[in-house]
């Protein structure tokens, strides 16, 4: 198991892509930090990781909320003996609402708004609060997700590819400034994946519509994504900092 013994916090871990995530690094061995604002599915999915023989804490949280992301952590800190990274994936798009398709004049203050906070701004609380405790353990590596949105650049969604964009800003300073305390900090970008637990006819036919764009031609899910990650947060990985990695089957090229 490429993670054993090491504690790694995941937001947004009860649904999609997030739950995937938390699921492959607790089978990975890792002490999986679950955070989330729906605690009622973040616990049954927490369970049912246990269950297969994972080890995890369930914690409900408003990533948006500096103050409940300290108390999150130092939570999964205590109880697991220190943190060693972090998954950054907590972020807007059709939940905790739906995004609009609008063109970018047509776009609410509010919404755009609230792209930022939750897809940029929480990433940057996230990082302040776990921090402090991989400087103590005296390495760490933070794995922030954005979007191939970025780089495809569709139309309608300028706010949401606007804050996303931000992480990959982000991440860059952040790996200058943690290198010295050998903090590694990357972001990876999943193309569209059928993530959705009850995907309906118009979500699939959403989601088929990649595939013609992909040298890799079938739908995108979240198993296609998790690998990167558990290499992205194990030693395998150690000498690689500030990098996008975008995992999508080929549509776009870095």
């Amino acid at each position: 198991m490429r993670l054993a013994g090491k504690t790694v916090i995941v937001t947004g871990s009860a649904h999609g892509i997030g739950r995937a995530y938390a699921e492959r690094l607790g089978a990975e061995g890792a002490n999986v930090g679950m955070l989330d604002i729906d605690e009622a599915r973040n616990r049954e999915v927490a369970a049912g990781i246990v269950e297969r023989g994972g080890s995890t804490l369930a914690v409900t949280c408003d990533v948006r909320d500096f103050a409940a992301d300290v108390e999150a952590v130092r939570q999964v800190a205590e109880r697991f003996g220190g943190i060693d990274g972090l998954v950054n994936n907590a972020g807007l798009m059709a939940v905790p609402k739906p995004m609009s398709r609008a063109l970018f004049e047509d776009i609410p203050d509010e919404e755009w708004d609230d792209a930022f906070r939750l897809n940029t701004k929480s990433v940057w609380y996230m990082c302040k609060a776990v921090v402090p405790y991989l400087r103590t353990a005296g390495r760490g590596s933070i794995v922030n997700i954005a979007s191939s949105t970025v780089f495809r650049v569709p139309p309608t969604r300028a706010h949401y590819i606007a804050s996303k964009s931000a992480v990959i800003g982000l991440t860059r300073v952040l790996a200058r400034e943690l290198g010295g305390d050998w903090i590694r900090v990357n972001v990876v970008c999943p193309g569209s994946t059928l993530s959705e637990e009850e995907p309906t006819e118009d979500v699939i036919a959403m989601r088929k519509a990649n595939i013609a764009q992909r040298s890799l031609k079938r739908m995108q899910v979240p198993p296609d994504v998790v690998g990167t990650i558990v290499y992205l947060l194990s030693d395998d990985s150690e000498f690689m900092t500030g990098q996008t990695l975008i995992v999508e089957g080929g549509s776009v090229f870095n």
